[in-house]
């Protein structure tokens, strides 16, 4: 555990381009929807951030890189970050900060920014969803690794994912800064275009983690993300209503984070009296 003010759960893709954006982006909205709580999303992914075309923001006013200047002078505040974090309409207690779209400049983002923000973001939500991608040769990734409370290892059933790439990154570098592979959670992603290959019981036990669940892509996910409407999918969809529900449920049993109470509809008094007219004159 960090003893962060805040929790702080990273998830990082053993491998590019597999869904860890899409299972991050989904914890974080599952835990806002349940919580009812203020929850921060930040895509620190510095050579691929994704989030905004997922949620339809082509043009970003606000992203990472802008935020450069505060972060190298150390003035960044909760008030500056709430107000460069984008409110996802469909989910207004959740707010994402857009990733680095100066894909050159990752390298240059250096700890002591990367830490920064980190701080001032424990500081301006109840809980943080960190997505670092799987590029470990920048300090957004190296730092929320060791900082978070929770560490979220996303890969597939495909050997070349979880046995070449998590087993180097996890078992070989990542100790490296003092995270051991035990500490990890994994969360597996299926394709729609892959069936069989090898169960969550077996990547573990290769990868030396602890199964947390598994989130399935299907045709429709991945239009909606070229679309732009992944959350709208997320909040109506009865496929996206289930996406990683059982994931998220853990985390928050975990950092004791309890769900909002449900709202239980109370029928106005006249309304149980027609009810009863009508069921007695027919």
């Amino acid at each position: 555990m960090s003893g962060a003010l805040t929790p702080l759960a990273a998830f990082v893709g053993t491998t590019p381009n597999i869904g860890t954006t899409a299972a991050a982006f989904a914890a974080a909205f599952r835990m806002a929807e349940a919580s009812g709580m203020p929850i921060g999303y930040l895509c620190l992914n510095l050579k691929s951030a994704k989030i905004h075309r997922y949620l339809g923001v082509e043009e970003p006013p606000v992203t990472l890189d802008k935020l450069r200047p505060e972060l190298r002078s150390y003035t960044l505040t909760p008030e500056k970050l709430r107000r460069a974090a984008y409110i996802v309409p469909s989910q207004p207690n959740l707010q994402v900060l857009f990733g680095n779209l100066m894909r050159d400049q990752a390298e240059y983002f250096t700890p002591e920014e990367a830490e920064h923000l980190l701080a001032i973001a424990e500081q301006t939500f109840a809980f943080v969803i960190l997505d670092v991608g799987a590029y470990w040769d920048n300090a957004a990734t190296i730092c929320s690794i060791q900082r978070a409370s929770t560490r979220i290892l996303v890969t597939t059933p495909a050997l070349s994912h979880f046995q070449e790439d998590g087993k180097r990154w996890i078992s070989q570098v990542s100790p490296l800064f003092g995270v051991a592979p035990e500490q990890y959670d994994s969360i597996i992603i299926n394709s729609p275009w892959r069936s069989g290959g090898y169960q969550m019981k077996h990547i573990c036990k290769e990868l030396g983690t602890s199964a947390l669940g598994k989130l399935q892509l299907s045709e429709p996910v991945f239009s909606q993300l070229d679309n732009g409407t992944y959350a709208q999918w997320l909040k109506a969809d009865p496929e996206g209503r289930q996406a990683m529900q059982l994931p998220t449920k853990a985390i928050m049993q975990r950092h004791g984070i309890r769900s909002k109470p449900a709202m239980i509809s109370v029928q106005p008094w006249y309304r149980k009296l027609m009810t009863h007219r009508n069921g007695t004159s027919s």
